[in-house]
């Protein structure tokens, strides 16, 4: 079941169907390639495997495709679920083959990164993800954060921002995603940031932001240089706008002369310029 299933999933980007090749190839089984595959973005992956039509993704995909999966809704199933465990179905041949489970750990830096976001003024931080309702509800607990989209398939997301956007006070919102499956909402968001290590995915080329790392501290630090970037430009701007007035008021009276007056704002822009350069430092 699981060489089946990773089979028709080496041509999905989904982080899922990566966890799955990479289980199949460690476990030591051969991939054969498929054929006919059929993606609906955020549900599943279809094809044709050495002659078995095999459904890899949610319940409702794989009854989009005629398997019956209600026996995949037993106890341990469930349990899994509640575990904030991931759980991906599996029909071959028009029946259901089993259900593979996959952890979905917290990332180490996760729970730190959104107390440093509160900590420069964040009001409201959300998960929005495509996994069910039990699963994200653990990684927030987790987390710490304020609230729980679940379910959602890529226009689901833009939907949601589109929704926390109409909340009076709640923008700007800033969306933080790594997939393909985000791309939709990064470009519906006020500011998308994509975790890109490759640099090279759809995420990245719609975002505003690009990480090239995949650390989501990294997002912290963006946020920190951002605002310290705009707190040094504001200072500049200010420092030099208001030192020229005053030299042009003098110049007005007559107690700068022109020669003098010109080379003052050379030095009022090296000095501007120099105080911008500021926002380079760490």
């Amino acid at each position: 079941m699981l060489g089946l299933a990773a089979a028709v999933d080496q041509l999905s980007a989904h982080v899922l169907a990566e966890a799955l090749v990479t289980s199949a190839e460690q476990a030591g089984l051969a991939l054969a390639e498929p054929s006919a595959v059929e993606e609906r973005a955020g549900d599943g992956v279809a094809g044709r495997v050495a002659g078995h039509d095999v459904v890899v993704g949610s319940s409702a995909w794989l009854r989009d495709r005629g398997v019956d999966a209600r026996a995949a809704d037993g106890a341990l199933a469930r349990t899994a679920a509640e575990h904030g465990r991931a759980r991906v179905l599996v029909g071959v041949d028009g029946r259901l083959a089993g259900a593979i489970v996959m952890a979905d750990p917290l990332r180490t830096e996760a729970a730190e990164t959104v107390r440093g976001l509160r900590g420069l003024g964040v009001r409201r931080i959300a998960v929005v993800s495509g996994d069910d309702r039990p699963t994200a509800e653990a990684v927030a607990a987790e987390a710490g954060v304020d609230e729980v989209i679940a379910d959602c398939t890529p226009p689901d997301k833009v939907v949601a921002l589109a929704a926390m956007r109409a909340r009076p006070g709640e923008r700007p919102v800033v969306m933080v995603g790594d997939g393909v499956n985000d791309a939709p909402a990064l470009a519906a968001a006020d500011l998308g940031v994509a975790l890109a290590a490759a640099g090279t995915t759809i995420a990245a080329e719609t975002a505003d932001v690009v990480i090239t790392v995949d650390r989501l501290d990294r997002v912290l630090e963006a946020a920190r240089i951002g605002r310290r970037s705009l707190r040094v430009a504001r200072q500049s701007v200010i420092a030099g706008m208001g030192l020229s007035m005053i030299a042009m008021l003098f110049a007005a009276f007559g107690r700068i002369e022109p020669l003098a007056g010109a080379l003052l704002q050379e030095g009022i822009d090296v000095a501007v310029i120099l105080n911008a350069l500021r926002a380079l430092r760490p």
